[in-house]
Order: structure tokens, then C-alpha cells, then sequence
């Protein structure tokens, strides 16, 4: 539980609940788009991304299909995904600017996380709909703040290189066996996942160097 350091807390007054705001208010949009996205006449269809969309000129759909999703155990599970991994990266990035960038990190992991799903399917016409880029943007930079004790851990770090393969094996498993709750016997994009993870896992290199506490506040001996 953290606490002010202005002064003695008031046990009474600590709040049980302090993920920080940006994650709780992403987790708490996918429920509320979902339900909006249920009552239009295409179920949101005409926003999601394709890939043949790139040979024509249609860029929207990288950003548009990360605010529709295919049910609500998919809306769940990218939710609780988004709050648990977003709550260590936004506490990270707290100085400056460092909302904005999480923001940015968690659409940019989107975007591109569609971007490479299309790539490795050049002219398929078949929709792409989901958070999971952008929240696998968030498992990826969270990945290297596991152990650091308020720090980024190097990209090539034994702890980062395991988990990091341990979610990539996880993500290729549920992909080609599509086990994935909420998958409702749709293809899973476990491309998307991938590259969402990898930009996540390198952005939060520079962004924890840019708006993370400076080095003078760190605890010592980590």
C-alpha cells in the first residue's frame, strides 16, 4: 500500500484500491465501447481493421480496431490484462510528461501490433478487432520493470530474456491451438500480440530514461 510522505496516514483513510488512474480509466472504457459497439448496425465491423486495408489506403482501422472487441469475455480479459500490466508502467511513468507518454506507448503498441498483423497477411480481407496489441504493448514494457525495484532492467537481462520468452511461447501456443478465453472460435491474432509485446518491451527503455523518477530518487542497493 503506498502512502504520503507528507505526513502520518490515517489507517482508516488508505484506500484499498490505488491502481493508478490511466490504467483503471483504459480498463473501464472496453466495457462501456463494448456496449456502444453491441448497438451499432454492423457491430462496429466497418472499424475494424483489415489487412487488405493497406494496399488500399485505409490506415484508420490500426487505431479504430482497438476500440471494438468480439465479446464480453474478450472485453474482460483485456481489461483485467490492461489494469494488472498498466498499473507498474503508469507508476513508472510519472514525471513530466510521463502520462502522455503512457498514453502514446499504449496506442502506438496498438497501432502497430495491427500494423504487423497485416503485414504478415498481405490482402486478407478477414477483420481484426481487440485491445490485446496494445495491452500486450504493456505486458512487454512490464516485463522489464519485474525485479527492478522502480528501475528499467536491461533488455538482454536473464530475468527479461525469460519472461520474455515464456510470454512469446504462451502467445504462439494459444494462437495456433486458440485456447484463448473469449476467442469464441475466431482466429486469434497472436502475430499482433507479438509485435505489440516487442514494442513495449523496447519503447520502455528510453520512456523510463525520459519520465521515470530520476536516478537521486531511487531506493539505494537496487
Amino acid at each position: 500500500m503506498q502512502t504520503s510522505a507528507d505526513g502520518p496516514t490515517d489507517p482508516s483513510r488508505e484506500r484499498i484500491f490505488n491502481a493508478p488512474f490511466l490504467p483503471v480509466l483504459i480498463a473501464a472504457s472496453m466495457p462501456a465501447l463494448f456496449w456502444f459497439q453491441e448497438r451499432l448496425p454492423d457491430q462496429g465491423l466497418s472499424m475494424a481493421f483489415r489487412a487488405v486495408d493497406l494496399e488500399q489506403g485505409r490506415w484508420t482501422g490500426l487505431f479504430t480496431s482497438m476500440l471494438l472487441h468480439g465479446g464480453w469475455a474478450h472485453v474482460a480479459m483485456n481489461a483485467v490484462g490492461a489494469l494488472a500490466f498498466g498499473a507498474p508502467v503508469a507508476r513508472l511513468l510519472s514525471r513530466g510528461a510521463g502520462p502522455l507518454a503512457f498514453i502514446a506507448l499504449y496506442i502506438a503498441s496498438g497501432m502497430l501490433a495491427a500494423l504487423g498483423y497485416g503485414l504478415c497477411h498481405p490482402g486478407s480481407a478477414a477483420p481484426l478487432v481487440g485491445a490485446s496489441g496494445a495491452v500486450f504493448g504493456l505486458i512487454g514494457a512490464a516485463t522489464r520493470l519485474m525485479g527492478g525495484h522502480g528501475r528499467v532492467m536491461p533488455l538482454f537481462h536473464s530475468g527479461v530474456l525469460k519472461h520474455a520468452g515464456a510470454w512469446m511461447a504462451a502467445n504462439l501456443i494459444v494462437g495456433l491451438i486458440g485456447l484463448a478465453p473469449g476467442a469464441g472460435g475466431a482466429a486469434i491474432a497472436w502475430e499482433a500480440h507479438a509485435f505489440g509485446f516487442l514494442v513495449g518491451i523496447l519503447a520502455i527503455g528510453p520512456l523510463g530514461r525520459w519520465f521515470g523518477p530520476r536516478p537521486d530518487l531511487l531506493p539505494a542497493g537496487v
